[in-house]
């Protein structure tokens, strides 16, 4: 089958929408289907058309940017052309092209699956809640023409008002995740490669730098955990320099430069040869989102894999991992008092947090993913 995935960035880009798109495709291409990847050429030095793994990506040009998004101007030129060499298109949203790759599927009578990854909040400014307008109701028009819509979960599907004006055509598919657990021998070289031999406690925290995922909030705990704990230190993986949040930044970065060794910034790790080792390095994986634009955190399932135990947001989709396997602690969204308790709880009871890795592996498995995704394009098809 010839499949069509399309997004707004794509890699080299590091994103939970990226990562997620990236094992999809390469796991439809493992399993011998056709498959291209449809995204924004976001930085000029990309190609406009290259091939990895079995997966064909083409970039549209971009004219210019609008807070976190982008304008192309030939979008739909290039949708009309790929969607018209598909069998069947795969939308990820948020997005503002998602309509028009709708519109596409529907006057080309090709199937059309939207898979609903999260909210799109964008940082304040009068610029911003335009655009966050717009995008919003670009994403209502793709799920009113798609024939099918995805969620991870039912749990955020049900707290999320654009699924549920659509829940009769809402099927939940889990999230890819992959992520080997890494021998004592890489992690005790990860640790020692930066400097982390020998420290305190050590708190991660693997995301981008951006509002919506708490990094604040964790700030201010690590106020609170450092008085049981004085050597604990956070070690951050992720991306910082990120589009749309300069100023979020800049208003963190006193509060960052006062913890000195305590916050140790790695950038953004290699998801094949360092994530597992960084994982299972940490003592506790913090997830202190604090709305919708996280709909579930892929990083809570590669932790666990690890053996790592998280600490999250009550939050619909976030809370979710930690529900299934019981590996760590839920608190309320913006508290950073509580973010601290259950920290605390899982460095000094670890044992309490532990579970079998094949029960915890069962949970998450990039095949049911795939199985659920082929499924659908497969009834769709046939229904035709």
């Amino acid at each position: 089958m010839r499949v069509l995935l399309a997004l707004t960035y794509y890699r080299p880009h590091v994103s939970g929408l990226t990562i997620y798109v990236e094992r999809l495709a390469n796991v439809l291409a493992e399993r011998g289907h056709d498959v291209t990847v449809l995204a924004s050429r976001h930085d000029r030095t990309l190609p406009r058309r290259t091939a990895h793994d079995g997966v064909r990506v083409v970039r549209v040009p971009v004219a210019f940017r609008v807070s976190k998004g982008v304008v192309m101007p030939t979008y739909g030129i290039e949708a009309l052309r790929q969607v018209r060499r598909h069998d069947v298109v795969s939308i990820h949203l948020p997005q503002f092209e998602g309509w028009v790759l709708g519109l596409c599927g529907k006057a080309l009578r090709r199937p059309t699956v939207l898979t609903y990854h999260c909210d799109l909040r964008l940082p304040n400014g009068a610029l911003n809640v335009v655009a966050e307008r717009i995008v919003v109701a670009s994403n209502s028009a793709a799920a009113a023409l798609a024939d099918r819509i995805v969620a991870y979960t039912q749990d955020y599907a049900d707290h999320t008002p654009l699924l549920r004006r659509h829940a009769d055509r809402v099927v939940i598919v889990p999230p890819p995740v992959v992520m080997p657990r890494p021998a004592a021998a890489e992690v005790e070289s990860f640790r020692h490669r930066h400097g982390l031999d020998g420290s305190g406690p050590l708190v991660g925290l693997a995301t981008r730098f951006a509002a919506e995922k708490g990094i604040d909030v964790l700030l201010e705990a690590v106020t609170l955990l450092t008085a049981s704990h004085p050597q604990l230190t956070v070690v951050f993986a992720g991306g910082e320099d990120i589009i749309g949040e300069e100023a979020y930044r800049r208003r963190l970065a006193p509060a960052i430069d006062a913890l000195g060794a305590r916050w140790r910034a790695l950038g953004v790790l290699d998801p094949v040869h360092e994530m597992p080792a960084f994982f299972g390095a940490i003592d506790c994986l913090v997830v202190p989102s604090v709305n919708s634009t996280e709909s579930f955190g892929l990083v809570q399932a590669e932790a666990m894999l690890c053996g790592t135990p998280v600490v999250a947001s009550d939050l619909p989709g976030v809370r979710q991992p930690v529900r299934m396997t019981g590996m760590g602690e839920i608190v309320p969204v913006r508290d950073a008092p509580a973010l601290a308790a259950a920290v605390l709880r899982v460095l000094d009871e670890p044992a309490r947090y532990r579970r079998d890795p094949d029960e915890v592996a069962s949970h998450f498995d990039l095949a049911r993913t795939a199985d659920g995704y082929e499924t659908l394009f497969r009834e769709l098809a046939a229904a035709g």
